[in-house]
């Protein structure tokens, strides 16, 4: 298109409705341009390129139109700007300024729009300052994948609204007030804050899913006051999700801890750096000189730094302990040694891709913005199977799919590995005789292996849910047998913005087993919250009970039952460091401001923790010289150190019987990290809703459970009492209860048996 054209040359065209990301819907007319013998002007979004054409941009009949199309955009928009939160960003300002006139031939009344209900992070309290570019709408059809704003009316009387007085809900709902070339869509927390020109700029990188999309934070006086996209093609495009936009709401809560604090006599007590410090290394001494340095654990998320899992597993090594990990909710571990999971391709290589298999992931919850890319592919003609435990609405179109309950995930994956053979016409692996492929396994077999020379580009990804499950390393086997035959690539979602990073910096133990299931004597949790983010919090919660001493570095407030010295660190907007996404790409950041109060950097504390103790080796001035000793200097491209490929002995399995009942547990999107699960305006959305335990629909006509009544849920000695929801599509055998939230952190393991029964009357 011209509009292309020109964009390519440097030239700027006015315009509204046009975005690179975005289809074309010409309907702002503000791009009118002089096309040579054409009769009059044209759009330059939705006027092809041919050649020999010559267009005037600026022309007298250009600029005269494009006036002409400014005066009819300002009849009815209200002259607000100085109440206007998006005076100083707005594009009908910036252009009224080039192409409107001082005063206005129009005296009627002007239109009026009533406001709009939209939820708690997208405002729609000015909706008569729309100018009905639709940006927003074709966002969500198209990138979103799904359609939560249109237009009603006709003429005069159109307006954009939201379904039925729904709330707009999508995890990428934030990006339309970045769309909103008005202050039609504005943001419901950053909403009369700040005014744009008196914030300053810095660079961050997302600290929550495993893509580490970039970021641009904005401050004000020291506080972070609100979080933008920072343009990276290669990684996040121009959208971030409603986690990294919103999730710094968390970073100013009353929650945040600010000062080292002791349990003294069961009292808890405030105490300088010093004294906490010192403290904490003569425990440490005294628990390795009566207990051998074995009974000491260090547990971090991935969601800490490089340079912090870094000392922290010096530290812990220092000592003589091997027990050191990050992977709190993994429980089998026999890849290690051999596999250093990452996505197995650039990121931006994942739009291009034309068939895809995913095993075992809540993909558009865990991955937003990894879905965005699949949607794209699949709407470019891309084929996408799904394995997985339960019906998950992806917003995308699935060519194939089997839903199976956890422990019969291996049993499919060895119907579509028999199904493959066959379909290729060579013999199935040993032991892979019996077991006949279902049509749909049939049905991924056929697609991986479909298409002309063409299809070059296919790809078998594991999820959270496949790498958390007890049976991974069989999972991954499958996974790269089907890979390997098929000529797909073989890669893991990964689970978080650092779990690549840990493995590169052998942030894991030697002969690792699940986190807490095996009781130490002193803990040392790095951002970790392990009735939150363990595999089995009823195991975590028992090892920590009987430990002697619990050190727990957070940013926020938690643990007083089972902690004894809690150091206050600073989260991702206050110190600097690196995160290693999904591709293996090192991005390093900044802190945007000051460590509030008395909190610091962890790698600082561990440091000095490391000089207290008189370890060799922990004298870094910053976080880049850690940095730089790890991976050299500048280098940014890991991916030639990370490794997908096992020689675990293939196995298969046959379906169960599905008589007993097994917990599928999802990672809530708001809940997945310390950060996320504090801030306001994620919690009031409905991904911030306490979680609920889903039935079939056979198994709640069982129980005589209908939706809504209240059920009791029990896993080992703990059980919680949730609502019903009926979910179409679970398996009979399933029950979906959600981990990482504090009304499920009495339950067991994420995945294994499960309980339920209808909750007595007055429970």
């Amino acid at each position: 298109m011209v509009m292309d054209a020109a964009n390519k040359l440097g030239t700027y065209i006015p315009h509204f409705c046009y975005h690179k990301k975005l289809s074309i819907a010409a309907n702002c007319r503000m791009c009118l341009v002089e096309v040579e013998k054409a009769p009059k002007p044209l759009p330059a979004c939705a006027t092809p390129v041919s050649a020999g054409m010559i267009v005037r941009s600026a022309s007298d009949k250009a600029v005269q139109a494009q006036r002409s199309v400014m005066e009819f955009l300002l009849i009815n928009h209200p002259l607000d700007c100085p109440i206007c939160d998006q005076g100083g960003e707005c594009q009908l300002q910036d252009l009224a300024v080039g192409y409107g006139k001082s005063a206005s031939r129009y005296e009627e009344e002007k239109r009026v729009v009533a406001p709009k209900q939209a939820g708690p992070l997208v405002a729609m309290e000015e909706m008569s300052r729309c100018i009905q570019c639709t940006r927003c709408v074709r966002f969500g059809q198209e990138v979103a994948g799904v359609m939560e704003l249109g237009m009603l009316g006709r003429g005069e009387h159109s307006e954009i609204t939201t379904f039925v007085g729904e709330a707009v809900s999508s995890e990428l709902s934030g990006n339309m007030i970045d769309l909103c070339p008005v202050g039609a869509l504005t943001s419901k927390p950053f909403r009369y804050s700040a005014r744009s020109w008196e914030l300053s700029r810095r660079k961050s990188v997302s600290p929550h899913d495993s893509l580490g999309a970039n970021l641009i934070v904005q401050v004000k006086n020291g506080k972070v006051m609100r979080v933008l996209p920072l343009e990276n093609d290669a990684v996040n495009e121009c959208w971030i999700s409603d986690k990294d936009r919103f999730s710094y709401e968390a970073l100013d809560s009353d929650e945040r801890l600010t000062q080292p604090m002791l349990k003294q006599g069961g009292e808890w007590k405030e105490v300088d750096w010093q004294t906490a410090l010192e403290y904490v290394a003569h425990g440490l001494k005294n628990i390795k000189h009566e207990h051998g340095a074995d009974a000491i654990a260090s547990y971090a998320t991935a969601h800490s730094t490089v340079e912090e899992l870094h000392l922290l597993q010096k530290l812990t090594r220092a000592l003589g302990s091997e027990n050191v990990d990050f992977r709190l909710r993994q429980s089998d571990f026999a890849l290690d040694g051999e596999v250093k999971p990452w996505l197995g391709m650039p990121v931006a290589d994942v739009t291009a891709l034309q068939r895809v298999f995913v095993i075992g992931s809540f993909l558009r919850k865990d991955h937003p913005l990894l879905a965005t890319r699949l949607r794209a592919a699949v709407k470019s003609g891309a084929k996408l199977s799904i394995l997985h435990g339960s019906d998950e609405d992806n917003l995308i179109t699935v060519a194939n799919k089997i839903t199976a309950a956890p422990s019969d995930w291996l049993a499919a994956l060895s119907q579509v590995v028999n199904a493959v053979a066959a379909a290729k016409e060579v013999a199935a692996p040993a032991g892979f005789e019996g077991f006949a492929p279902s049509d749909a396994a049939k049905g991924i077999a056929a697609s991986l292996l479909s298409g002309d020379q063409n299809v070059k580009n296919k790809a078998v990804f594991l999820g959270n849910a496949a790498a958390a499950h007890p049976q991974a390393s069989a999972l991954h086997a499958a996974a790269q047998w089907i890979a390997e035959q098929t000529g797909a690539k073989l890669g893991y979602l990964v689970e978080a913005a650092n779990t690549v990073g840990g493995h590169l910096v052998n942030a894991v133990a030697k002969n690792a087993a699940p986190a807490f299931s095996a009781p130490k004597k002193a803990y040392i949790l790095l951002n970790a919250e392990p009735e939150l983010d363990a595999a089995n919090p009823q195991a975590a919660a028992a090892a920590l009970k009987q430990a002697e001493m619990v050190v727990a570095l957070s940013a926020f407030k938690h643990g007083f039952e089972h902690a004894d010295v809690l150091l206050p660190i600073a989260p991702f907007s206050e110190t600097s460091g690196t995160f290693v996404n999904a591709e293996g790409r090192a991005q390093s950041f900044n802190g945007t401001v000051k460590p509030l109060a008395n909190a610091r950097p962890a790698w600082k504390v561990l440091r000095v923790l490391g000089n207290i103790l008189g370890i060799a080796g922990f004298d870094y001035e910053t976080s880049e010289a850690i940095r730089d000793e790890l991976f050299g200097k500048g280098v940014s491209d890991l991916s030639a150190k990370l490794n997908n490929t096992s020689k675990k002995t293939l196995v298969g399995a046959a379906f169960g019987a599905g008589e007993s009942l097994e917990r599928l547990a999802d990672v809530p999107i708001h809940f997945a990290d310390a950060v996320a699960r504090r801030s306001g305006p994620l919690l009031a959305t409905i991904d911030g809703a306490a979680p609920s335990v889903r039935l079939s629909a056979a198994l709640a006509d069982k129980l005589g459970v209908k939706a809504g009544d209240k059920v009791a849920v029990s896993q080992g000695p703990g059980s919680a009492v949730l609502p019903a929801i009926i979910e179409a599509g679970l398996p009979a055998n399933v029950v979906r209860v959600a981990a990482a939230h504090a009304s499920t952190a009495a339950l067991g393991a994420m995945f294994g048996p499960i309980a339920v029964a209808k909750a007595g009357e007055g429970k």
